[in-house]
């Protein structure tokens, strides 16, 4: 199955399929082109990085959308050992369009929630492309009081395209449940650490997004509305979301200039997507610090500095 392609990411393909062809051609007809192997290796390899440093807001949009992109459970698979997923919100059903549960960050016992996407048709139409109902965000507050009841940490990765907007879900209160998120989670004394893992959008990422330290990874982004939401409000065309994305500043860099976040994360050379090991490694020890960082707070001091932060942010002096 052919990978997907960005259009700026196109001529790095181009130059690893010549190497993967020379390659080939090198065992079959038994003929030494290692130099130009090397040569064209090299080149990719400046290549990759000149691209990828390089990228506009809308291109790391792009990248936070990318079907590639390695997803909570696939970050979970690599970073937590002993997890057991814990299931419903005790009130309507299970929403799996969130996973929560419990296990171990190199043997210390964590709680961990986030959004999941899916790669295939069946799978996303399961999981609702990533769009929680309410009961998916009261099935995490249920697990985050879990933990702090028996004093876990809690780890929230954040990649939603937003809340889901149907019927339904606005008839089980969508909009209540998100705000009881927010209220509880700003009360919870426990560490909580956020991770923007790929797209950070409105309500929906909010709703499981308030907490200590805020993460993103570089290919990420975090707003209010999507860029193409914003196109169609402001400029009535939604094509033109390019535009909006680089108006609203919605990139990690803007938003640690405007200490909405606190860290950037790098990732691997070529994105997330180009290597799942590498990306969950950087991630989680990022994580460790951050709980290491948070440690020496008392859970009154904890709850304290999170409402500090964010009643702080927005405010501005001239």
């Amino acid at each position: 199955m052919a990978k997907f392609v960005l259009e700026f990411e196109r001529p790095i393909v181009e130059i690893q399929q010549k190497i993967a062809e020379l390659k080939e051609f090198s065992v079959n007809e038994n003929i030494q082109v290692q130099q130009e192997i090397e040569r064209l290796e090299s080149k990719a390899k400046k290549l990759k990085l000149d691209i990828y440093t390089k990228l506009s807001r809308w291109q790391r949009v792009q990248l936070a959308r990318h079907p590639d992109r390695p997803y909570t459970l696939d970050y979970i698979s690599r970073m937590i050992t002993d997890f057991v997923e814990l299931h419903g919100d005790r009130a309507f059903r299970d929403d799996p369009a969130i996973v929560s549960g419990i296990g171990k960050l190199d043997g210390r016992p964590v709680t961990i929630i986030g959004h999941q996407k899916a790669r295939d048709t069946k799978e996303k139409l399961r999981r609702n492309f990533g769009m929680p109902h309410p009961e998916g965000y009261r099935k995490a507050l249920r697990v985050m009081k879990l933990a702090a009841k028996f004093g876990r940490p809690i780890i929230s990765l954040i990649d939603t395209p937003g809340a889901y907007p149907g019927i339904g879900a606005e008839e089980r209160g969508q909009a209540e449940a998100i705000a009881r998120n927010l209220f509880e989670m700003s009360h919870l004394p426990v560490p909580i650490i956020i991770v923007i893992i790929g797209e950070g959008a409105s309500g929906g990422a909010l709703g499981i997004g308030v907490g200590d330290r805020v993460l993103m990874l570089e290919n990420t982004w975090f707003s209010v509305i999507t860029p193409e939401g914003c196109a169609a409000i402001l400029f009535h065309d939604s094509a033109k979301a390019e535009h909006a994305a680089e108006a609203m500043r919605v990139i990690p860099v803007d938003l640690k200039e405007m200490e909405i976040i606190d860290k950037i994360v790098p990732e691997p050379v070529g994105g997330a997507h180009s290597d799942f090991d590498a990306a969950a490694a950087i991630v989680k020890q990022n994580i460790k610090e951050e709980l290491e960082a948070l440690d020496k707070y008392s859970p009154q001091e904890l709850v304290r500095n999170r409402i500090k932060k964010y009643a702080g942010m927005g405010v501005w002096k001239e």
